[in-house]
């Protein structure tokens, strides 16, 4: 059992993505807590093998140590579907995806979505944070195709004409017609905002700026974990998929079959 003599230690593991945003909400945290960033090119990978690099990471952490995992993740595409640990709970958050948890809740992501459902977004960690990070040769480093390449690579690699033909047919971008720019509270002045704006001007979309909120994320880091925004999983259970409102739930991990019991 962990040390209860002070506060709570916990594991969380979080798509960096949200690095900075973490960081600022962990030293504001009462817990302790003990973080590990797994790189946003995940997303780049089949569901599966994302799930997988996000169990190794699960699975190293020890009960002897840690009071649970916290999961800075959505469920990104069912990449979170199937995780669970044998003796720990996991806490994450209900959402679809990171957009919902930069805006602090469903609720306002529904309001920014219903406003113009062809947006764009970027927030710091969009732009810090890239595919370059992943180790894993089934995703090449100069892969056109990838959509966490920002214009201003396409340009510097293909040239513009070439680059906007790579945005608006392989990835979608005729399709959008808004880019709008996350500005979380409480980090640093960062240039992000005003290069998201230049980039949207040489797509020819529309920019705008929205103040975000941290208090999902800081809910994460400190709890109490209501079942409206938080799913805990308990050790024997597993995330599932829930296709209602709930978004996630929890399910008994199956026995194994005679066969793989040998």
């Amino acid at each position: 059992m962990p040390d209860v003599s002070g506060p709570p230690r916990y594991k969380l593991i979080a798509c960096e993505i949200f690095y900075r945003e973490i960081c600022a909400c962990v030293a504001r945290s009462r817990h302790v807590i003990d973080v590990e960033f797994l790189s946003q090119g995940l997303h780049d990978l089949p569901s599966g093998k994302m799930t997988a690099r996000i169990q190794k990471a699960i699975d190293a952490a020890r009960p002897d140590r840690y009071a649970g995992v916290l999961l800075g993740f959505a469920l990104c595409n069912n990449g979170v579907v199937g995780l669970g640990h044998p003796a720990l709970p996991l806490v994450i958050p209900r959402a679809h995806d990171c957009i919902a948890l930069f805006l602090g809740s469903r609720s306002a992501y529904d309001t920014v979505f219903g406003e113009n459902p062809g947006t764009f977004y970027k927030t710091a960690g969009w732009i810090e944070r890239d595919h370059a990070n992943l180790e894993d040769e089934s995703v090449p480093s100069d892969s056109p195709f990838s959509a966490l390449q920002t214009f201003e690579n396409y340009v510097a690699r293909y040239g513009e004409e070439n680059a906007l033909y790579l945005m608006e047919t392989m990835l979608g971008l005729k399709n959008y017609s808004r880019m709008l720019y996350i500005d979380l509270p409480g980090l640093a002045p960062l240039p992000h905002a005003e290069a998201t704006r230049r980039e949207a001007e040489r797509l020819g979309l529309q920019f705008e700026q929205k103040q975000g909120d941290l208090r999902w994320l800081q809910r994460l880091t400190d709890g109490p974990w209501d079942a409206e925004d938080f799913l805990v999983v308990q050790p024997g259970e597993r995330i599932a998929a829930a296709y209602d409102g709930s978004i996630l739930r929890a399910e008994p991990v199956p026995l194994p079959s005679p066969e793989e019991q040998g």
